[in-house]
């Protein structure tokens, strides 16, 4: 009898839990750090405005993080719905909870290609002109959860370099997220440092897509001040992911708005993915496989 009791009580509690979930009031958005935060809640005001009538939600709710990692752990604490990650962060989520969330989409380059590349930028001025000046220099990553900020760059650079990083480098450190990075790279923090870009059009426009466009095009960078020094292979898109707990419905319903988001308000998708992209695809964890594999191999979870 009393087995029968806690049975029903479990029944009821997971009876609640899917009700709530089909009640979803809120959508949380978690969003990266590493940026100035009143750009990030601008550029993700137009989903606060155009989510709830097309989902079925009362509200959108916009949660900037100071860094990946507070993003990371929203989704692995189940207090966000949706986020946008680096392949890298995703692969720590994966790594430590495989059914947290799920990877439904990611963004597709105007050459067609669904990567992104890491490139090593420094101060023009600085006589730095090739990855071999580095030798004995300060390097700079972006964050520690970052894919083309610090997880790429650890696994490929030590063959361009023909060494370790630690040991050709006489010292790196994180500048606190991209635009952060690139901003004490220009103060001479670093002699150097690793971001994100897409690798696609000119380097003096900041690419078609990536931090240093998004720098460019907020003004507070001038492409004539840096020089880059190395670019790494192709890196595949980070996802759009959403808590696995969500409710199919609801699932369905979002992954189709943000599918018609590149033609119903392209200033909304060009400013939420922070450059020009032809639209979205679909993913799936096995697309990032390899990140996993090299994230689980290098830094562990």
């Amino acid at each position: 009898m009393l087995k029968k009791t806690l049975l029903a009580a479990v029944a009821l509690v997971s009876l609640a839990g899917v009700a709530a979930a089909e009640d979803l009031k809120e959508f949380r958005i978690g969003i990266l750090g590493g940026e100035n935060e009143a750009d990030r809640l601008r550029n993700f005001q137009c989903m606060v405005d155009k989510l709830p009538a097309a989902i079925g939600v009362e509200k959108v709710a916009l949660f900037p993080a100071a860094d990946y990692d507070g993003v990371i752990q929203g989704l692995l604490g189940g207090t966000l719905d949706y986020a946008e990650l680096g392949a890298a962060g995703y692969a720590k989520v994966y790594l430590t909870d495989a059914k947290a969330v799920e990877p439904i989409l990611t963004t597709v380059q105007t050459d067609g290609s669904m990567g992104y590349h890491s490139v090593m930028v420094a101060r023009k001025d600085s006589g730095i002109t090739k990855l071999e000046d580095m030798k004995g220099k300060k390097l700079g990553f972006a964050d520690p959860d970052s894919t083309s900020g610090y997880l790429i760059p650890t696994v490929t650079l030590p063959e361009a370099i023909g060494a370790p990083v630690k040991e050709f480098f006489a010292e790196t450190g994180f500048g606190g997220g991209h635009e952060n990075l690139v901003l004490e790279v220009l103060k001479g923090t670093f002699d150097a440092g690793t971001t994100w870009a897409s690798g696609v059009g000119e380097f003096k426009d900041g690419y078609t897509s990536g931090n240093l466009r998004k720098m460019v095009d907020k003004g507070i960078l001038n492409m004539d001040d840096l020089v880059q020094l190395w670019e790494s292979p192709l890196i595949p898109n980070g996802p759009i992911v959403v808590r696995s707990s969500m409710n199919d419905d609801m699932k369905t319903k979002f992954k189709d708005f943000m599918m018609g988001l590149p033609k119903s308000d392209p200033a909304c998708f060009a400013a939420i993915q922070g450059g020009d992209y032809t639209g979205f695809a679909e993913v799936n964890v096995d697309f990032y496989k390899p990140i996993i594999d090299a994230r689980k191999a290098t830094i562990g979870g």
